[in-house]
């Protein structure tokens, strides 16, 4: 059976979730402030709204994908947001990844206005959401959590209740530490077998299965080792993700040396210009392409 969704955001991830969601026969109604990127998706089957409002008036499920919690208050509770337009009992589902204490403020908006509210990030990336293989981390009430189901099993092959509201972006966090760590130790092992004149394209095969091998390494190896830096996420957006680690650590009291490296590794990254880059261009960091920007 069809689901009427609203997505509220169409960027990169936005649109690669939308896509598969049509693709599985769902009816999509879509906003973003960028036209063009609405239309993109009109062109699949889609329908454009003029307003968050507007897309959530004719759904029962309301996908967010958007870059901050500021942004995410305004689509979901602002002027023309999706709680003006939507009818009780409609499931709004964050897939953006923000603060664990801005997420709970919102459940208890969406509560009070008889909405449902499910935060649900993700992890995969855009590969993975346009062949339904995301792994989704959520957090709400049980029964808020496994209405969200009904639509995000079209995008996702793991999905996990992991708690309360604000739990599912509290695990995003702890992810968001694992790949940032992972992707700087990929790329440092990638550059020595460079420079020690190893095929490091050969490295995840011979790994494949054994301690090392992960599945970073099978996808980012061949990718640094050529600088394919073609865009599937952001370094800006790793930056924002580790501030958040951070803030939670300072809130639990938990030392963090190694996040605080990997952190300090992509604001400069980020100060060299490359913050808008694929994850893949933390290379530049060891391959000496911008020492003169990263000294």
């Amino acid at each position: 059976m069809a689901n009427k969704i609203a997505l509220i955001g169409a960027g990169a991830m936005g649109s690669a979730i939308g896509t598969r969601l049509l693709a599985m026969g769902n009816e999509l109604s879509v906003f973003d402030l960028d036209k063009g990127k609405v239309d993109e998706l009109v062109a699949k089957g889609g329908t454009a709204a003029t307003s968050a409002a507007e897309a959530a008036s004719v759904s029962d499920f309301v996908i967010f994908s958007l870059n901050a919690a500021k942004i995410v208050g305004i689509a979901a509770f602002g002027e023309k947001g999706a709680a003006s337009g939507a009818k009780a009992g409609t499931v709004f589902i964050d897939m953006s990844s923000i603060d664990p204490e801005n997420t709970r403020e919102f459940a208890k908006k969406a509560d009070e206005k008889g909405l449902a509210w499910v935060d649900s990030p993700l992890s995969g990336g855009a590969p993975k959401a346009l062949i339904g293989e995301l792994t989704l981390m959520a957090g709400g009430t049980e029964k808020n959590v496994k209405r969200a189901h009904e639509c995000l099993k079209d995008v996702a092959s793991n999905y996990t209740h992991m708690g309360p509201s604000g739990a599912g972006q509290t695990t995003k966090i702890i992810n968001q530490v694992l790949c940032g760590l992972g992707f700087l130790a990929v790329a440092e092992a990638t550059q020595l077998a460079l420079d020690a004149g190893v095929d490091a394209e050969k490295i995840p095969v011979a790994l494949r299965g054994g301690r090392a091998d992960s599945a970073l390494l099978q996808e980012y190896m061949p990718r640094f080792a050529n600088k394919d830096y073609r865009r599937t996420g952001r370094i800006d957006n790793m930056v924002k993700d580790l501030a958040f680690a951070q803030d939670l650590s300072r809130q639990t009291g938990t030392s963090m040396p190694m996040t605080s490296l990997c952190m300090e590794i992509h604001k400069m990254l980020t100060a060299a210009g490359l913050g808008g880059e694929d994850q893949a261009a933390v290379m530049e960091f060891f391959n000496g392409a911008n020492k003169d920007n990263l000294s």
